[in-house]
């Protein structure tokens, strides 16, 4: 298979992406589509699954309409992470839209949780801080308040993943339930010391484990696709949550190194090696990946918007019309004019983890203009 391509899909919060790679790792072709997003109430922040789905699929196909489609070795899968589905385990229906990881109608659940005392039990199985931004919060609402939800869970009729999940179930026509150590690690329903699914997390938030998926290394026989149009099945042999992807892609084998990356929001995770941490400033720890059942963990930094002010810019304030335009617009002036944009349009995040927190610029005067505001968005 040493003269055969990759087929790499990732499934970001903005876009869906196919990319054929070269067994260099060169990009040969690849194929995009944007994502909608919808608000529909304050602090809620949603998909559309079936939407999630079809793109995928249309990307997938387009890219290898390009290339060929009979010279691809096997598939992996990245995705945005946290991103809450359930759907129907017979048929794929989804029973609710996907609740997005920057939506937090969550919040006083998790203010609740963290009253009665129970967010150094999580952080300690998990290494995650109590907040809307992880999974379980999530499904908890959607096990509330979709009619006749939890009955379903509890009698085995539907199914929980994040975007990974949900395309590897539709990939392969329903025939695998799966999901990886990364993302299972993001859903603060995974004791990552463990690497399982925790009992007493499951109980207090009255979460059937049977609706839950099958964790797997990062690198693992994830079945077989016939949903591409391929002349013969493709394999899948991967999958990592975005970050985490990321994080292998920069080749960050050896403790302490780090990577950041710039996309709808803002990650820095750093590999701290096979023992698990507790950072002392108010970071997450993580799963960075698992080969060979032996799990290597990070330290995370997660700023919820960075890329996304700047489609805010294009698409709430038309400030241009294209998000290239931002940098041509930012440099013409020398600097911001006193501007300072936080940008908090879904709370902050690490170190802070306040999802009441809203966005926020400051500084204006008559002087300022819209080029101000987008050096101060990407400053």
């Amino acid at each position: 298979m040493t003269d055969k391509a990759l087929l790499a899909i990732d499934q970001g919060t903005t876009s869906s992406r196919a990319i054929i790679f070269s067994p260099k790792g060169e990009i040969l072709v690849q194929a995009q589509k944007e994502l909608n997003i919808t608000y529909p109430e304050k602090g809620w922040v949603e998909q559309n699954p079936v939407e999630i789905w079809e793109d995928t699929l249309a990307v997938c196909k387009m890219a290898l309409a390009e290339y060929g489609s009979d010279n691809i070795a096997a598939l992996g899968i990245t995705n945005q992470r946290e991103t809450t589905i359930v759907w129907d385990r017979e048929t794929g229906a989804p029973l609710y839209n996907a609740i997005v990881w920057q939506d937090r109608r969550t919040a006083d659940l998790c203010q609740k949780l963290r009253e009665e005392g129970h967010e150094d039990m999580i952080r300690a199985k998990t290494g995650l801080l109590l907040d809307p931004y992880f999974s379980a919060t999530k499904l908890a609402w959607i096990l509330d308040h979709v009619e006749g939800a939890r009955a379903r869970a509890k009698a085995g009729e539907i199914l929980f993943g994040t975007v990974e999940s949900f395309l590897l179930w539709h990939l392969t026509g329903g025939e695998k339930h799966c999901t990886d150590a990364t993302n299972a690690s993001r859903t603060m329903l995974y004791n990552i010391q463990d690497n399982q699914w925790d009992e007493d997390i499951l109980g207090l938030l009255n979460i059937p484990i049977e609706m839950l998926p099958a964790v797997k290394d990062n690198v693992a026989d994830y079945g077989e696709t016939e949903r591409l149009g391929t002349p013969e099945p493709i394999k899948i042999g991967g999958m990592a949550g975005d970050q985490q992807a990321a994080l292998i892609g920069q080749a960050c084998f050896g403790p302490g190194m780090v990577k950041s990356t710039y996309g709808t929001g803002c990650f820095a995770l750093m590999n701290i090696g096979g023992k698990f941490k507790e950072s002392k400033n108010r970071l997450l720890t993580t799963i960075a990946y698992r080969l060979n059942g032996q799990t290597t963990y990070a330290i995370e930094g997660s700023i919820f918007v960075a890329g996304a002010a700047v489609q805010w810019l294009r698409d709430g304030l038309e400030f241009f019309a294209d998000a290239s335009e931002s940098e041509a617009l930012a440099l013409s002036v020398e600097e911001s004019g006193g501007v300072y944009f936080v940008p908090a349009f879904t709370g902050l995040g690490a170190p802070y983890w306040r999802p009441e927190a809203r966005a926020v610029l400051s500084g204006l005067t008559r002087d300022t203009t819209k080029a101000h505001i987008t050096r101060a968005a990407l400053e």
